[in-house]
Order: C-alpha cells, then sequence, then structure tokens
C-alpha cells in the first residue's frame, strides 16, 4: 500500500518525507485555506519536495473552466495529478486530461457506482471518503470492499485512493481489503507507529542497558 499524506502544510511533508514511508501529497481548498498561504506556490513546493504524485484540486464546476485550471496546475511540475469532483464535468475533464497523460485524482466519491464511473473515464487514482461515509451512517469499509470487487472484475487501472481517514483502523482496514493508497493526515501516519508494548520494551531495554554501565561508542 502506498502512504500519501493529506496536508499543505510543508514542515510536516519534509518531516515525513525523510522517512522514506511517503509516496505522495493529497491537498484540497480546505487544507490550503488552512495553510494560509498562495495555493500554486504550495503546490510547487510540496512538488520539489516528494517524488510521488502530488494532488492539485481545480475549483471549477464546468468542464471548460476546469480545464483552464488544470492546464495552470498541470504546468507547475510533472507529479501533479489533478484532482476534479466527481461529477459529469468532472468526469468529461478527467477523460480529457488523462488521454493527454496527466494523472487525475477523482475526488469525492461515495459510492461504488461513482467509483465505476471515474475508472470508465480513465481515473488515475479514485477517492472515497470513508470518514465522512461512516458519519452519516454508512460503513466506509464496505465502500472500499465493493470497488476492490469491481475493479478486480474488469481489471481497471485505477487505484483505489482511500480518503477521509481518521484513524489507525481506517488504515489496517484498507490494507487488508487490497485499497492501493492511503490518504492520511500526518498525525495517523505518526499514531501508525505508536504501540503501547513497544515504548514499554524500549523503556525496558534502556533501564537494563543503563545498569551494565558500558557506552556504545
Amino acid at each position: 500500500m502506498k502512504f500519501f499524506v493529506d496536508t499543505a502544510d510543508t514542515n510536516d511533508i519534509r518531516e515525513l518525507a525523510v522517512t522514506g514511508l511517503l509516496d505522495g501529497v493529497t491537498t484540497n481548498p480546505s487544507l490550503i485555506h488552512k495553510a494560509g498561504r498562495d495555493f500554486l506556490d504550495v503546490v510547487k513546493e510540496i512538488c520539489a519536495i516528494v517524488p510521488g504524485p502530488v494532488s492539485a484540486e481545480v475549483v471549477a464546476l464546468d468542464h471548460e473552466t476546469m480545464m483552464k485550471e488544470a492546464e495552470i496546475l498541470r504546468r507547475i511540475a510533472d507529479n501533479v495529478a489533478v484532482k476534479v469532483p466527481l461529477t459529469l464535468d468532472g468526469l468529461k475533464t478527467c477523460r480529457k486530461l488523462t488521454a493527454d497523460g496527466t494523472m487525475v485524482n477523482v475526488t469525492l466519491c461515495f459510492s461504488a457506482n461513482q467509483a465505476l464511473l471515474a475508472a470508465k473515464a480513465g481515473a488515475t487514482f479514485v477517492s472515497p471518503f470513508v470518514g465522512r461515509h461512516d458519519d452519516v451512517g454508512f460503513d466506509g469499509m464496505q465502500l472500499i470492499s465493493d470497488i476492490r470487487l469491481i475493479y478486480d472484475n474488469y481489471d481497471f487501472a485505477t487505484e483505489i485512493l482511500v480518503a477521509s481517514i481518521r484513524h489507525p483502523v481506517h488504515v489496517l482496514e484498507s490494507a487488508k481489503l487490497g485499497a492501493d493508497v492511503a490518504t492520511m493526515p500526518p498525525a495517523v501516519i505518526r499514531q501508525l507507529v505508536k504501540h503501547p508494548l513497544t515504548d514499554k520494551g524500549i523503556e525496558g531495554f534502556l533501564a537494563d542497558w543503563a545498569k551494565t554501565g558500558q557506552k556504545i561508542s
């Protein structure tokens, strides 16, 4: 499974990139607003930090304007994945962009039927939002399972990019279901490494090592 970080905070991205665990980055208008910086400057900086796909989202709702915005975004760097909403105009834009060799992330997916349409439109990634799905009483993991089954049935190349991840269990369940990518906030990536028995084990080893009176030098 690939790990993307869902943030526009370049300090967090740099810190996580050096671990070697980061395969890409996703951003959205809300994250850009939180960062408080110029959108294009942020995307350019992120693309220089991470060689993998960096999702940058159009904000237009009609195909013609989406294409104009996408042209600006894809000129930033070769690793930009243009992010479009799962609407008819978004799917039309997806088809046009992928035909030109541009990576496209179709976002705001909440049903397996929508994911099927994204794959038929040639999406590089489809982003089902599991956390938001759970919030309104549906099963986000069942959505991932359904999409995986459909994509495998027809050998679609579109990668399932699990979004709106709220906690490590979402990551675990997504990996068990065979999702291709998990994008998550920096805090969730850091939570993945934590376990109380690991901490207890380190504490015990260090206590015993101190008793030896030795140093590694």
